[in-house]
């Protein structure tokens, strides 16, 4: 199946190294970062897990969960997080799912079908409290991820989320945004009571709110 975004995305029950799941009660009322990783034992991936454990208070700060998939076993899991800790200086502090069965990997469409029938592509989702899809991006196996990346999208989602506005190209957190064109003039006057920068009439730039 083909999640896009807006959907609701699927709920399941799954073992990961941090004891079994069900995926919608264990988001809570967090958001959350659900990512794939092809096998354990990989080089790419390796550093990821690790760069992702050191960024673990920045996704906690954020009220964002993160969780890691692969097909390999939960024993498998744990041996590789030892060479994670080794070669990195971080070790996984966040659950990782052995999708042993493909249940998940199915559902979320990560198994190119042209590729491989058991190694997952390298996807990434980021899931609101309303458990809805708010970005998916999926990666080859030789560029790693860009979690800062993912941090900087998180920071505009939710920003959005709670503001009537946009966030423009290359935009970092407290940088000026963009009056949405379903606000009024008028409404944000309301809104806005020191003004904007209009450069066209459906492209005004304020400050970050709340900034």
């Amino acid at each position: 199946m083909t999640i896009r975004l807006g959907d609701v995305v699927p709920d399941f029950d799954a073992q990961t190294t941090e004891g079994p799941i069900r995926f919608h009660d264990w988001l809570g009322s967090s958001w959350g970062v659900l990512f794939s990783h092809p096998r354990n034992f990989t080089p790419v991936c390796t550093t990821e897990l690790g760069q992702v454990a050191r960024l673990k208070p920045e996704f906690d700060r954020r009220n964002v969960k993160v969780i890691g998939l692969s097909v390999d076993p939960l024993d498998a899991h744990e041996t590789w997080a030892a060479d994670i800790a080794e070669t990195q200086g971080y070790a996984p502090n966040f659950p990782l799912i052995a999708d042993t069965e493909k249940t998940v990997s199915g559902l979320y469409d990560m198994i190119h079908p042209n590729a491989s029938d058991t190694v997952t592509v390298r996807s990434v989702f980021i899931i609101g409290p309303d458990k809805k899809l708010k970005l998916t991006l999926t990666y080859p196996a030789s560029t790693g991820r860009n979690f800062d990346e993912i941090l900087r999208v998180i920071d505009s989602l939710q920003l959005t989320a709670e503001h009537q506005v946009a966030t423009p190209a290359n935009w970092q957190q407290g940088g000026d945004v963009i009056i949405v064109p379903a606000v009024s003039d008028e409404a944000a006057k309301a809104k806005y009571p020191d003004g904007w920068k209009t450069l066209k009439p459906y492209l005004r730039v304020v400050p970050q709110p709340g900034n």
